[in-house]
């Protein structure tokens, strides 16, 4: 009897095959599932059945569990498209006072999903594998990861670099970030008013200088008892001045520099004015009078 037809099904779509006159083949050209094949089964792939039916309705179906064909009734299909890396800390040229800071990052494929085993970090030229913790996205195809590094990163400019495949082979664009760890104060000198300086002039000029060889330029501010801290201009040397003007009494002069990244310096001086003269109370001089080339003594009441 006859072949009446030779039909394929995959993925729930039946293509009907047509019988090649020169090579005695039912054949036919079929369009790949538009998925990949990984998560449809244990096996990663689209299970085959052929249908064949005679003249006289005979039909015998072969499919992927079938002893002899079964292993070529087995369609694997890849997906071409890399998963996505977002990087969401540090940030790009962000000055962190913190030399461990914590990596956190994205990793998201809408297909075979993402690979775990692929996932890496670059530190400098360290590449770290372990240690990531890796949670799965909702959808069971990507994950939110954070790492934090066991030894501290060199102040300055630190780059990390993240990557990852997915189940089929894709290797997704490497993501990178720059950033800055600044983990020392910027030097502050103070080098007027001297300190603990009493003085009678209200007018008193606060200088100095600041720099931060990781996060210049500096912010100074400076700030007079219990008045409100001024910034003040800080020149491209470093060096600053504020004009002050004293009270009576202890002042209390705060200069305080902060970097960049945020770590600040400060400098305290007290300034003391006294504009009161002091009064001379008493005078007595004992013997008086006094014998020619001998001596005597002045003893004297000053109070101020």
């Amino acid at each position: 009897m006859a072949v009446k037809t030779v039909q394929a099904i995959i993925n729930g779509v039946t293509t009907t095959l047509s019988l090649n006159s020169t090579t005695g083949k039912y054949e036919a050209t079929i369009t790949a599932p538009t998925t990949s094949s990984y998560n449809n089964n244990d096996g990663h792939y689209y299970p085959v059945m052929i249908k064949a039916t005679d003249q006289a309705g005979n039909v015998t179906t072969k499919d992927d569990t079938d002893t002899t064909l079964g292993a070529a009734l087995r369609l694997r299909v890849k997906e071409k498209v890399a998963p996505l890396i977002t990087i969401t800390s540090p940030t790009a040229s962000a000055r962190l006072t913190n030399n461990k800071p914590q990596i956190a990052f994205t990793v998201t494929d809408a297909d075979s999903g993402v690979n775990p085993d692929t996932i890496k970090i670059t530190i400098g030229s360290t590449v770290i594998t372990t240690g990531i913790t890796k949670t799965a996205t909702s959808d069971g195809k990507g994950y939110t990861c954070t790492y934090t590094p066991t030894t501290a990163l060199a102040d300055g400019s630190n780059t990390i670099k993240v990557d990852a495949s997915d189940y089929d082979g894709n290797s997704a664009s490497q993501k990178s970030v720059t950033f800055i760890v600044d983990t020392v104060p910027p030097t502050l000198s103070v080098t007027s008013p001297a300190s603990d300086l009493v003085t009678n002039q209200a007018a008193c000029t606060v200088t100095g200088k600041t720099n931060d060889a990781t996060s210049s330029p500096c912010k100074v501010t400076i700030k007079l008892n219990s008045g409100t801290a001024q910034e003040v201009t800080v020149n491209a040397d470093g060096t600053f001045s504020k004009a002050l003007t004293l009270v009576a009494g202890a002042n209390t002069i705060i200069v305080v520099s902060t970097d960049s990244a945020g770590k600040s310096s400060t400098v305290t001086r007290t300034v003391t004015l006294d504009q009161v003269a002091p009064v001379i109370r008493a005078v007595t001089i004992t013997p008086n009078p006094v014998d020619a080339s001998k001596t005597c003594v002045i003893s004297v009441e000053v109070t101020d």
